[in-house]
């Protein structure tokens, strides 16, 4: 049983991180997927996750969604704890209320776009701040209407996905997220699961993202060029561990561990 008293009830001083994973474990059976991972991530920096197969890189986000619980340490959103909740001056396991609100802090992207089927663009972007955020359904309009604006998709806010290409959906996905007024955004390959032609408006929205607005980002891609184009810093994670860290020139201009060199070099003869 792990002792709890380790942890403080919520981070405070001059410089708390936006997100962090102090000594996370997840294991499923006998296999520990994140190993005693320790990672700080400041306010409105953007994190890019990239490594093999395997390595972690998608549990880190489901794990700061809550889809999973985790068996060691805390992750902690804005200074509170995410994972866990104070009662009676320690830690426990956060209970589903407490989920719930402190996750919706968070808005997460998923490859595979997950947008209503019967609901049109705009009521996709309306559901979650009416339902949710209790926001009268003109606030939630003008909401919606204002980030389908940003990402290009006013003019088919009535379509139903179906009727909406990939990279339409997923710019659209994005809006969604981005309507519940999120202070960090997750991306889970968000391009891979789009046509190469498509890809652009996906990663033009991001890209847009990062520079206007000071949202904190956590993103998983392999697309090794983008990365290093949109990111403050990579994590290359190998075997549930951050094997190196750094500023994209440095990891991957000069990366200094041998198993970055070689996913690098395996990434670049595989494009």
């Amino acid at each position: 049983m792990e002792d709890m008293s380790q942890y403080p009830l919520e981070l405070t001083g001059a410089d708390v991180p936006m997100v962090r994973f102090m000594n996370v474990t997840k294991r499923y059976g006998a296999l520990t997927v994140l190993d005693d991972l320790s990672l700080d991530v400041a306010e409105g920096e953007m994190v890019t996750i990239i490594g093999p197969s395997g390595s972690g890189k998608t549990t880190v986000l489901r794990m700061l969604m809550t889809l999973e619980t985790i068996n060691g340490g805390v992750i902690y959103v804005d200074g509170k704890p995410l994972t866990h909740m104070p009662k009676n001056g320690v830690l426990v396991p956060a209970d589903a209320k407490y989920l719930r609100r402190a996750r919706s802090s968070i808005g997460m992207c998923f490859q595979h776009f997950n947008l209503f089927p019967h609901m049109t663009a705009l009521q996709n972007c309306m559901e979650g701040p009416v339902q949710v955020l209790g926001l009268s359904k003109r606030e939630a309009r003008e909401r919606s209407e204002e980030l389908l604006e940003m990402v290009g998709m006013i003019d088919k806010k009535d379509q139903h996905p179906s009727r909406l290409s990939g990279g339409q959906q997923q710019r659209v996905a994005i809006a969604r997220a981005l309507a519940m007024r999120p202070k960090v955004m997750l991306f889970d390959e968000v391009t891979s699961a789009l046509d190469p032609e498509v890809i652009g408006e996906v990663t033009n929205v991001i890209r847009r993202l990062v520079s206007e607005h000071n949202l904190t980002m956590l993103m998983v891609t392999h697309q090794m060029g983008f990365a290093r184009d949109i990111s403050d810093r990579i994590c290359f994670f190998y075997g549930g561990k951050i094997e190196e860290q750094g500023p994209p020139d440095d990891l991957f201009g000069n990366p200094r561990r041998d198993r970055t060199k070689q996913f690098l070099s395996a990434v670049k003869e595989a494009d």
